[in-house]
């Protein structure tokens, strides 16, 4: 009776395209998040466009805590620290 103690060449061949093809994946949704995260600070230096040419303060906490909420629901703990990188690159930005 034999046994194999190791992964056969074409188990091999086989992660090694799964794992090609995940990160090239990966990397797409990469340049998709940034195309959006920079979106995101195009139409935020346009909302505190307004609210400033309108009286108002740049930032607005009560909307920041809106948006918070919304990524820690959606994501745990680390939706937090998330979304205040976004606040963060988006603040400030006019």
């Amino acid at each position: 009776m034999s046994t194999t103690t190791g992964s056969s060449t074409a188990e091999v061949t086989d992660a090694a395209e799964v794992i090609r093809t995940a990160r090239e994946r990966i990397d797409a949704l990469d340049a998709r998040i940034l195309d959006l995260v920079r979106e995101r600070m195009d139409v935020s230096a346009s909302v505190q466009r307004a609210r400033i040419g309108s009286g108002g303060r740049r930032v607005h906490l009560s909307r920041e805590m809106e948006i918070l909420d919304r990524y820690r629901e959606g994501l745990g703990r680390p939706g937090t620290t998330l979304a205040m990188t976004l606040l963060e690159l988006c603040r400030g930005r006019i």
